[in-house]
């Protein structure tokens, strides 16, 4: 997974990285409205989304043929070619800035084959040949991912109809179309980045989406929400031993030894799950609320319950 970083001078996000050319990727679609998706909002409001800023918009597209809105919006289509060209669709009606360029996943068995034929009215206005073009290879630390970059196309382009036919020798080769250059990236989509990534993990670079643990985001979002979690701990902690001073209800320990390994085990096993599947912020926030459990003794179901195991 990653997130597309741009320079100044490139599309994509390109950055001279041990006198090599470094991309740091976006990935992501659209997202639900639950209760997981306000908890998103609030952490990526305040922590993430100045990291992420200047990226690319991710998209999967459903499809051989995708409609693209807002063409001069940065957005990154993460894909699979599926026995035919895909064909991306602009219409504009005054004239724009257009940037294409092509990439592909750095795992085994991929071919860097995938071509980008780009079209105006029916006419073909460049042919981006990746089977002839050098590829070149680089790290993105933010997703924690390899990809090869392959050739590009930028103009001021004049209002009509645009394709742009992305195929490769068997149609059958993984690759991610970046179109656009402005930088848009507001916190919807910034939502949506992390909603991708154990997709993009799973299905574009066949990894596991736990290895986003290694990268900047991953670990910061794990941080964070484990942070949420014995926030919201103290505040319980604290309001129970105020208000309920004089009962059960209010001790500051209420579970002993057991009922601690019991607490991290569980926050193990919910973490553990949260991370090597859709990375949910609900299950990470009661991972994070086990182990305060765990530190300090106290179980707020107890606490609520008055019921006391400890023995001190």
């Amino acid at each position: 997974m990653s997130i597309i970083r741009r320079p100044r001078n490139f599309a994509l996000s390109v950055v001279k990285l041990s006198n090599r050319k470094s991309v740091y990727f976006s990935l992501y679609n659209y997202m639900d409205r639950s209760p997981r998706t306000f908890l998103l909002f609030f952490v990526l409001g305040i922590f993430l989304l100045p990291q992420i800023s200047f990226a690319h918009q991710p998209r999967i597209p459903d499809g051989t043929v995708i409609n693209v809105i807002d063409p001069e919006v940065s957005k990154a289509y993460y894909t699979q070619l599926s026995g035919e060209p895909h064909v991306y669709r602009i219409v504009s009606d005054k004239s724009f800035a257009l940037y294409v360029n092509v990439l592909v996943p750095d795992i085994a068995g991929q071919k860097k084959d995938v071509t980008a034929v780009i079209l105006k009215d029916g006419n073909i206005l460049s042919v981006l040949d990746g089977t002839t073009f050098t590829w070149t290879q680089f790290w993105e630390p933010f997703g924690y991912d390899m990809y090869w970059m392959g050739p590009e196309y930028k103009t001021q382009a004049e209002a009509g109809k645009y394709e742009i036919r992305v195929s490769s020798t068997n149609n059958d080769s993984k690759y991610s179309l970046a179109i656009g250059e402005k930088e848009n990236f507001d916190l919807k989509e910034s939502v949506n980045a992390l909603y991708l990534v154990p997709k993009i993990k799973r299905d574009f670079f066949n990894e596991s989406p736990a290895n986003f643990i290694f990268s900047f985001l991953g670990y910061g979002y794990v941080g964070i929400m484990f942070v949420l979690a014995f926030v919201f701990g103290f505040i319980y902690r604290f309001a129970m031993k105020k208000f309920a001073k004089n009962s059960s209800h209010g001790l500051g320990k209420n579970i002993g030894k057991k009922g601690r390994l019991i607490r991290a085990g569980a926050g193990l096993v919910l973490f553990a799950f949260a991370i090597m599947t859709t990375w949910n912020p609900i299950i990470l926030f009661f991972a994070g609320f086990c182990f305060f459990e765990s530190i300090f003794s106290w179980c707020g179901v107890y606490a609520a319950l008055g019921k006391n195991t400890c023995p001190v």
